[in-house]
């Protein structure tokens, strides 16, 4: 259980990086957008941060995206 929560942690870190930087937005920038803070944004692409559902629906909202998008593998 605790290696599947390790690997979705890990595909939201990657999967909001790679949308964030391919969008071209900075950290900063989708913090401001999303309505949470910067350095929050970047404990979640760091695999350190544990959004919350609310938190995920306003930076999946931001980018674009379905919440699904942030942790699925592939991306």
């Amino acid at each position: 259980m605790e290696q599947a929560y390790d690997d979705a942690r890990k595909r939201l870190s990657d999967n909001l990086k790679k949308t964030r930087k391919r969008i071209g937005l900075s950290q900063e920038a989708l913090a401001l957008h999303a309505g949470i803070n910067r350095s929050y944004v970047g404990q979640i692409e760091r695999g350190m941060g544990n959004p919350s559902l609310q938190v995920l629906v306003k930076l999946a909202t931001t980018l674009g995206l379905d919440i699904a998008d942030l942790i699925k593998k592939g991306k």
